[in-house]
């Protein structure tokens, strides 16, 4: 009796490891403070907000994958408007062609700069504005004119002729040098570090609050999604947006990594309103 009492007690125990040992969590959501929540938390914030930021790194499968959720999620709840620094400005009429069905994908190939993983992490989102009759923003600036601000700085847009301009944030543009997002870029560069590094970033932080701002309709949420750099710390494009309509409600979300999802990390805290902290051995799509 007492051996069979045993044994069970091990086959229970056993089972439990095993249970433990199967659950591995692939993100783990945290408040701007650190403290542990879930993605129907989002959703509710959702509700609520007029522009979404949605922070992303790019090769992250987990933050594509929650982006989608979200934005199906919000379909039969709110209007949306929907845009991404994934697509350029002078992309827009390509775009809207795809959209309304005028051309097919092959077409969308042909005409617009896509990046290398957009079959697999963005096509998801542009399809589902396709199937609801949305509004899908290319809201980032050509890179041939951020490379430009690179090489020669934001003076050198002012010599664009105004068919150029379009493409662009009014000029000339506000520029903080001090704040911390862009003086850490020079940080990072050490020393390789060219005051026209953060200027590139600002450009392209400024023209895709423009377009959101362009676009955003009263009553309406426009879900934005971009590299988590140009919305971290509530800064970049976010910083742009505030200055021309600080009484719009926003959100943002940020994505990171970490080895240990059970607590967010000091240097990730305030990040974001919600911060996806995705475990670090996550494979990526590139």
């Amino acid at each position: 009796m007492e051996k069979h009492w045993l044994l069970s007690i091990y086959m229970i125990l056993f089972s439990i490891v095993i249970s433990k040992a199967q659950h591995l969590p692939a993100y783990q959501i945290f408040t701007a403070k650190g403290k542990k929540t879930e993605f129907g938390k989002i959703l509710k914030a959702a509700e609520k907000a007029d522009v979404i930021l949605f922070g992303e790194f790019h090769n992250n499968p987990i933050a594509h994958w929650l982006q989608y959720e979200l934005t199906s999620g919000m379909v039969p709840k709110r209007k949306l408007i929907l845009g991404a620094e994934m697509f350029e400005t002078d992309n827009q009429d390509a775009l809207n062609k795809y959209l309304s069905g005028e051309i097919d994908q092959k077409g969308l190939d042909t005409l617009a700069r896509l990046w290398n993983n957009y079959k697999t992490d963005y096509k998801p989102l542009v399809e589902i504005a396709k199937a609801n009759n949305l509004t899908f923003v290319a809201a980032n600036i050509p890179r041939k004119y951020a490379s430009k601000v690179f090489r020669e700085g934001l003076e050198s847009l002012e010599t664009l002729p105004d068919s150029e301009k379009q493409w662009i944030a009014p000029l000339p543009i506000a520029y903080d040098p001090e704040l911390p997002g862009y003086k850490n870029m020079l940080t990072m560069m050490g020393d390789h570090a060219s005051e026209n590094f953060p200027k590139a970033q600002a450009i392209k932080d400024a023209t895709m609050a423009h377009n959101i701002l362009k676009y955003y309709l009263p009553g309406h949420l426009f879900i934005h999604y971009n590299g988590a750099y140009h919305s971290d710390n509530y800064e970049g494009i976010l910083w742009y947006l505030k200055r021309e309509r600080p009484d719009l409600k926003y959100l943002t979300i940020s994505t990171v990594s970490q080895k240990d999802l059970k607590k967010l990390e000091k240097e990730n805290l305030r990040k974001a309103d919600f911060i996806i902290v995705v475990d670090e051995n996550m494979t990526t799509t590139y």
